[in-house]
């Protein structure tokens, strides 16, 4: 994108806003005032509901307000950056997902989970291809013959170029020797709400977030991409009980600018830690299509360095559709 100067510009700007250690201590003891969650994406996905009902949990814990904005563009490269040049005192977070692993394979920014101080992960996201409920095809069997008798023609939608959902629906495309149309969206509820209007032929997102579509029968999935069946969609096959030996999915987290202070980053860590494990993030988690999986900063900073040589050495080999 045309945008990957821009972003690289703006991350390398972080030493230079970041607020030292005796800055912070010199403002007495966090938090003395609210704290802002970016959410890279629109509102009414995956990650924005993600999010929101942590930023309750932490609000609790840490006394003060926690309020969510959305920062959307550039596959959540807008928002991120934003968050990595802001002050590095706690006052601002962002929600971190998968896409943070991929943005330097991809050429969109120079993020890189080092850019970040994480504060801990609390989400799988699983993928699931979903169609008008009047759509001509009732299996993955049959989308599949569909989009090869009609090459290019299937518009997929997905979260942005170079999004998870733009990954998962590739790697379809590549497992079955398809050609899809890769439709980006900035996030993946204008996505929904572009196949609701039958603007666009599929898309490979999370389940919760096509779950209102389903429910009020315009939309229905044909099948998740995950291991095992979504509880929320106990009779919607997996992929790989469809023929198609693929398994794919995202996650979600938080982390601060780099450079915050470790009595912050505990502080915030602690507060993220209890937030995650109340019984109302689990239940809210689970309806939604989504899978409680909670890392502390240590493990999630290793596992966002290890998927970031995944993924590396995957889109090396990838080649996606435009």
């Amino acid at each position: 994108m045309k945008n990957g100067l821009l972003f690289s510009a703006i991350v390398s700007a972080v030493a230079l806003t970041g607020a030292t250690g005796s800055q912070v201590a010199a403002q007495g003891a966090f938090p003395q005032r609210e704290v802002t969650i970016v959410v890279p994406f629109n509102p009414g996905g995956a990650s924005d509901m993600t999010a929101r009902i942590i930023a309750k949990g932490m609000e609790r814990e840490l006394g003060k307000p926690v309020v969510v904005v959305n920062k959307a563009g550039g596959s959540g490269g807008v928002g991120m950056s934003q968050v990595a040049r802001s002050p590095a005192d706690g006052y601002t977070l962002s929600y971190i997902p998968v896409e943070l692993v991929m943005h330097k394979a991809l050429k969109l920014s120079d993020l890189e989970p080092a850019t970040f101080a994480f504060v801990g992960q609390t989400t799988v996201v699983p993928a699931a291809l979903t169609v008008p409920v009047d759509a001509p095809y009732k299996t993955v069997a049959d989308f599949v013959k569909y989009a090869k008798a009609n090459p290019g023609k299937v518009r997929v939608g997905n979260s942005g170029a170079g999004s998870i959902w733009h990954i998962a629906a590739s790697a379809l495309e590549q497992n079955q020797g398809v050609k899809f149309n890769h439709i980006p969206f900035e996030g993946a509820a204008p996505a929904v709400t572009a196949l609701m209007g039958k603007h666009i032929e599929a898309v490979t997102v999370n389940s919760g977030e096509v779950k209102a579509g389903v429910d009020a029968g315009k939309l229905k999935i044909l099948a998740v991409m995950t291991p095992e069946r979504d509880p929320a969609f106990p009779n919607v096959p997996t992929l790989k009980e469809s023929g198609v030996n693929l398994e794919f999915a995202g996650w979600g987290g938080f982390a601060a600018p780099k450079g915050t202070p470790k009595p912050v980053m505990d502080k915030l860590s602690a507060a993220l830690k209890a937030a995650a494990s109340t019984d109302e993030f689990k239940t809210f988690i689970t309806s939604r299509g989504m899978i409680v999986s909670y890392r502390d900063a240590a493990n999630f900073t290793k596992f966002a360095d290890d998927q970031y040589v995944f993924f590396n050495g995957l889109l090396s080999k990838m080649e996606l559709g435009k």
